[in-house]
């Protein structure tokens, strides 16, 4: 009794280590704990490699997978909510692209300006992640 998963048009479907069909599922809790307990880490790591503290992070940055982790991951960062870029409201979770979206949309808009210092954080499939620490502009 295999399951199968349609493919994007043009793409493969997903496959199991077994080199079958499978479903593409996600535990919404795990990756909710996964972000909100990860992604505070990972900027603290990258702010201390940049000689920061978290009070000199102007904004958050992160993947918009939902708002709930966005809020909680700055509460835990201790971090105000108007200094974190959400723009999950116009355009939901837009996997891989949402960092640079919501980047590009905060600049364009004028709430990121020269000099701010900017935390990036992403996660995704696999549960991986990134961040980095940026002063931005000139």
């Amino acid at each position: 009794d295999e399951a199968t998963t349609a493919a994007p048009e043009g793409g493969r479907p997903a496959t199991n280590a077994a080199g079958r069909f499978g479903d593409i599922t996600m535990n919404g809790q795990e990756v909710f704990k996964f972000a909100v307990s990860t992604v505070p880490v990972v900027i603290e790591s990258a702010l201390d490699k940049a000689g920061l503290e978290r009070e000199d992070v102007d904004w958050l940055v992160m993947h918009q997978a939902n708002q709930r982790i966005l809020d909680a991951a700055a509460k835990r960062m201790k971090l105000p909510s108007d200094r974190v870029v959400s723009n999950l409201a116009k355009y939901g979770n837009t996997s891989a692209a949402s960092v640079p979206l919501a980047l590009s949309e905060a600049v364009s808009d004028g709430r990121i300006k020269d000099g701010d210092v900017l935390a990036l954080a992403g996660f995704g499939a696999g549960l991986t992640w990134a961040g980095m620490i940026v002063k931005w502009g000139k």
